[in-house]
Order: structure tokens, then C-alpha cells, then sequence
């Protein structure tokens, strides 16, 4: 099937820039730009563009939490050293109805921090906009942690659009593990169809099925959904919970928030996520989704509201 080559490309360079040090591949292939770091005002952007939008068009509700949490994440991290590991510990996003497209911009504010040293819990704030205007708003709340043992940490790239691309790298140089990230996309590149499931969602895995209680999905785990330290990370997976959730209603039902509660690391070769139906009415209808990981263990806990599109 003919697919769109900028998105092979787009994983190469994104296999490319992850051979820096301090983020991780599904950053990197997301391409987020860092415009502004500052505690006070944290500005970064990402450009929706083929690799990460959904069969309508727009930017992937999981490219959409990922941009937020990262801006979530280095407003904190611009108080701290700059290699500090930070845990998701929640999350919550507001969404409107405008449409995600084009160069969607998310700015960030921190709110402080409780506790002290490791265990130390900081907050912040972040607004989502686009060409159209308002996206949403929301907040987090990340911990600070000790690096896994055997694990060194590096200071986050802050990488600009506009800034030099990363040297070319042949494919016969690439190592195994990249390797196994690029013919995973090329796999999944013939199975995305126009109009229909976008790469992203084969890329990722957010391919939920509906099942008379709600929805269910089974993501694969590995290197093209991990963080830093390798578990799965925290914006993806609130998006594969969001992704199961919307498909437990029909599509003229919006997605309108997004409530999650981490619980443990997304550890396991697949994450399942299972959505039920709590409220279904007339024009709002709730959802609790709960993913869990390796030996059934609880990762994340999410709510979700979605209102039902007036025709």
C-alpha cells in the first residue's frame, strides 16, 4: 500500500536525535521544539503533521497528552537539575472543541513543590492552544525519584524547530533496537489506510476494540513507547487510555476530559487497557479505564467526560 515517505523519514530522524543523550525515542520522533524554558513560562510546540495526526486530520489525542505532559514536566524540571527523573504521579486535561491542527503550542506554569528531596512532589499548569485558538487546559503533578540502580541520567535536549538536523545515519549502522523501531513502523505504515486508523494509532497500538461493557485494547510495549528508564511513557499511556475510552461510545460522542491517576511504572511486554461505561445519557456520558501491566498490576487509573456532537 503507498504510504506517505516523510513519515519513515520521521522515524529515522527521530532514531537519529535519540542517539543524544537525556530524552527518549518517541520525543525525538514527535519532534516536541522547547521554545522557552522557565519555571514561570514554559513554552513548547509540536507541528501536527502526517506522523502524528488521526484519520480526521488532527493531532492524536496521545501526541496531545505527551506535549502536555512534557511541558507539564519541564516547568518542574527547570527548578531542579536539569537530569532530574520525574514520575507522572497525575494528570488532567480539559479539552475544547477546536480543532487540533497545525503548530499546537502548550505553555506551562509550576506551582510549587511538597515534601522534600526525593519523594518531593512538584505541580504545574499547562494551557494548549493551535491556530484556532484554545485546545484545552490542565495540570499535573510529578515526583522526584532516585535513577534506577545501574542507570545514569542526562540532561533533557533542548531542541528547537530550526535547529540542525542530526547527521544522516545509514541503515546498515543502525543498532538492533533501532532496527526493531523502524521495521516496526515500516510494518505499520502498510497497515494505516487513508480515512481510516492513522500510523500513529498502529505505531503506538491504540487500536481498541468495543465490547458490550465498553472498549478494551492491548498495546505492545518497547522502545518506540518508552521514557527515559524504559517504561512505558506517562503521556501515551493516558492517551491509549483516552483512545479506549472513546471507542466505548459511538463517534458522535467528544472526548471532553481526562482525569488520570498513576499508579505504578508501565512495565510488561503489553499494557492492556479496559474502559467501562459508568454513565451513559442523553448528552454527557462518564468512563473509567484502567491499564495494567505486567502480572496484571495496576498502571493507571482514568476518568474520562465525553458530550454527545449536536448534528
Amino acid at each position: 500500500m503507498k504510504h506517505d515517505p516523510s513519515i519513515r523519514r520521521q522515524v529515522l530522524r527521530g532514531i537519529a536525535h535519540n542517539r543524544t543523550p537525556g530524552s527518549h525515542f518517541a520525543g525525538n520522533f514527535l519532534d516536541i521544539s522547547f521554545d522557552q524554558v522557565a519555571s514561570g513560562d514554559t513554552r513548547l510546540s509540536l507541528e501536527a503533521g502526517p506522523h502524528c495526526i488521526d484519520a480526521d486530520g488532527q493531532a492524536d489525542t496521545g501526541a496531545l497528552a505527551m506535549l502536555a505532559d512534557f511541558a507539564l514536566a519541564t516547568s518542574i524540571r527547570a527548578e531542579l537539575d536539569p537530569a532530574t527523573r520525574l514520575a507522572t504521579v497525575s494528570m488532567t486535561l480539559e479539552l475544547s472543541d477546536a480543532p487540533r491542527t497545525g503548530v499546537l503550542k502548550a505553555a506551562a506554569t509550576l506551582h510549587g513543590f511538597a515534601g522534600r528531596g526525593y519523594g518531593r512532589v512538584g505541580r504545574s499548569r499547562v494551557v494548549i492552544s493551535g491556530g484556532a485558538g484554545e485546545i484545552g487546559f490542565g495540570s499535573g503533578t510529578f515526583m522526584i525519584l532516585k535513577p534506577p540502580p545501574n542507570v545514569t541520567l542526562y540532561p533533557m535536549p533542548h531542541r528547537r524547530h530550526g535547529d540542525a538536523p542530526p547527521p544522516v545515519i545509514a541503515e546498515n549502522e543502525l543498532r538492533p533496537d533501532e532496527m526493531r523501531i523502524l521495521r516496526h513502523a515500516e510494518a505499520m505504515l502498510d497497515r494505516a489506510a487513508p480515512g481510516r486508523e492513522s500510523f500513529l494509532r498502529h505505531f503506538w497500538g491504540f487500536l481498541p476494540r468495543q465490547n458490550p461493557a465498553g472498549a478494551s485494547c492491548a498495546m505492545m510495549n518497547g522502545p518506540h513507547v518508552g521514557n527515559r528508564v524504559g517504561h512505558a511513557q506517562g503521556g501515551i499511556l493516558l492517551g491509549l487510555a483516552a483512545a479506549t475510552a472513546s471507542c466505548a461510545l459511538p463517534s458522535s460522542w467528544a472526548l471532553t476530559g481526562i482525569s488520570g491517576a498513576f499508579i505504578s511504572p508501565g512495565e510488561g511486554s503489553v499494557l492492556r487497557a479496559r474502559s467501562t461505561i459508568l454513565h451513559h445519557g442523553r448528552q454527557t456520558s462518564v468512563i473509567r479505564t484502567q491499564v495494567t501491566g505486567r502480572n496484571r498490576r495496576r498502571v493507571l487509573e482514568v476518568m474520562t467526560t465525553h458530550a454527545h456532537r449536536q448534528s
